[in-house]
C-alpha cells in the first residue's frame, strides 16, 4: 500500500510506502492524518493502523524551478497515453511540426500520438492534414508533476488533498 506524504503547509510532496510513513510518524518527523484501521501493520510487539495520508511536522523547502528534460516517456505520461487527434490510446509521440521541417524537440512540440494518426500524418502539419490538436502541448506543471504516481492512484482519503494542489 501507498502513504501520501503533505509537507508541513499541506501540499503533497510524496508518494512512499506505508511502511516508510509509518517509520516517519514513530520518529516524530510526522503525524498521521488518514489511516487504515482495518489493515494494521504489525511488528513483533505492536500494532499500528496503516497511514495513507501524513503530515510533515516540519517544512521541507522542494525546489520548482528545474525545468523538467522532455522524454518519450515524459509526453505520454503528460498527455495521460491519450492521442493528441483522435484521442485514442497512445503508445507513440508526434512533432505537432515535423523533425524534417525545422521541428525541435520540445515539450510544445511533441505529442502523444496513436500509431493509426501518427501512421497517417507521417511529415505534415495538423493544418495540412485538416487536423487540430486536442489539446495544446506544454510543459507539464511543476506542482504535480515530481508526484509521480499520483494521477493513477487518488484512493477516496487522497483525493481531498490532492485536489488542492
Amino acid at each position: 500500500m501507498r502513504t501520501l506524504v503533505l509537507n508541513a503547509g499541506y501540499e503533497p510532496i510524496s508518494i512512499v510506502s506505508d511502511r516508510r510513513a509509518l517509520v516517519l510518524v514513530l520518529g516524530g518527523k510526522a503525524s498521521v492524518l488518514e489511516a487504515d484501521e482495518s489493515q494494521p501493520l504489525r511488528s513483533m510487539c505492536e500494532e499500528h493502523a496503516r497511514p495513507q495520508v501524513i503530515l510533515l511536522r516540519h517544512y521541507v523547502r522542494i525546489p520548482m524551478a528545474r525545468q523538467q528534460p522532455v522524454s518519450r516517456k515524459g509526453v505520454l505520461r503528460r498527455d495521460s497515453h491519450r492521442c493528441g487527434y483522435c484521442d485514442a490510446f497512445a503508445n507513440t509521440i508526434d512533432h505537432v511540426h515535423p523533425r524534417s521541417r525545422g521541428g525541435r524537440d520540445s515539450w510544445e512540440n511533441l505529442v502523444a500520438c496513436c500509431l493509426r494518426c501518427n501512421n497517417v500524418k507521417g511529415d505534415r502539419t495538423p493544418e495540412e492534414m485538416g487536423w487540430r490538436l486536442r489539446r495544446r502541448p506544454a510543459a507539464p506543471a511543476p506542482q504535480r508533476w515530481h508526484l509521480r504516481a499520483a494521477e493513477q492512484v487518488a484512493s477516496a482519503p487522497w483525493a481531498a488533498y490532492l485536489q488542492a494542489a
